[in-house]
C-alpha cells in the first residue's frame, strides 16, 4: 500500500512539473495555447483568436525588405467567414525535428504551400478594394496537445485583412525513424499540419448591414 502511495506521489509531482516546464515554454515563445485560438467543432461557433497586442492596424512582416515595402496583412480582431468566396486552397506541412507540441513551423509550411505556388490577379477588379481589402480566413488542422504561434503564421501573407485564425483538431502525428539531438529531438515524432486558405469579401446591404450569414455556393445543377 505505501509503496503504490510513493509511486502516485512521484507520478503527480512530475505531472506537475512537467506542466509547469510547459507552461514556462510556452510564456518565453508566446506561444497559444490550442483552446484560446479561434475554434470551431461541428456547428459551433468560434470564437474569436487573440492576437495578443496586434490591433486591425498592426501589419506583421515576413521580412525587413517586406517592412520597408509596406507589406503584411492587417489583423482583424473580429469578423466572419467570407460569405463571397473567391479562392480555397489547401496546402500541408511537416516539421520533423524539435519540440513536437509547438507546430509553428509546420504551420507556416502548410499555408505557404497553398497560396505559393498560385496567382490570383482577378483579386484587383473582383473584390471591392482589391487585395488590400479582400478577407482572408485560415483553418489549421493540427495534432492534439499541440500550439501555434499565430503571429508566425500571419506573417506569410503580403496583404489583405486578416481573420482570426481558426484551429481544430487535425493534422497528425507520425514516426519519421530518425532523432536528431542537434536538432532538439528527444523522440522521433514529427507533426503535420493541414491548412485551407479562403479569400473572399463580405457584400454590405443597403442598411449598412452585412447580408447572407452563409457563403454562396454554386451547384453544377444549375448551369454552373
Amino acid at each position: 500500500m505505501m509503496k503504490c502511495l510513493m509511486i502516485s506521489l512521484r507520478f503527480q509531482t512530475s505531472r506537475s512539473a512537467t506542466t509547469r516546464s510547459l507552461c514556462r515554454f510556452m510564456k518565453r515563445n508566446k506561444l497559444v495555447p490550442l483552446q484560446s485560438i479561434s475554434y470551431r467543432r461541428s456547428n459551433v461557433s468560434s470564437s474569436s483568436s487573440s492576437w495578443g497586442s496586434g490591433s486591425d492596424s498592426d501589419r506583421p512582416s515576413w521580412s525587413d525588405e517586406w517592412k520597408k515595402l509596406g507589406l503584411g496583412a492587417r489583423l482583424l480582431t473580429k469578423g466572419r467567414f467570407p460569405s463571397k468566396l473567391f479562392f480555397v486552397q489547401l496546402g500541408t506541412g511537416v516539421d520533423q525535428h524539435g519540440d513536437r507540441s509547438d507546430a509553428t513551423k509546420a504551420a507556416v509550411r502548410a499555408v505557404r504551400n497553398a497560396i505559393e505556388f498560385n496567382s490570383i490577379p482577378g483579386v484587383i477588379e473582383h473584390i471591392p478594394g482589391g487585395r488590400k481589402e479582400m478577407l482572408i480566413h485560415v483553418k489549421l488542422g493540427i495534432p492534439k496537445n499541440s500550439v501555434v504561434d499565430v503571429l508566425t503564421v500571419a506573417k506569410v501573407f503580403p496583404y489583405g485583412r486578416l481573420l482570426p485564425i481558426q484551429i481544430v483538431d487535425g493534422g497528425l502525428e507520425f514516426s519519421t525513424g530518425r532523432i536528431v539531438e542537434e536538432l532538439g529531438d528527444t523522440d522521433d515524432v514529427g507533426v503535420c499540419v493541414v491548412a485551407c486558405v479562403s479569400i473572399g469579401y463580405n457584400e454590405e446591404g443597403t442598411d449598412g448591414k452585412v447580408g447572407d450569414e452563409m457563403h454562396k455556393t454554386f451547384n453544377t445543377k444549375d448551369g454552373y
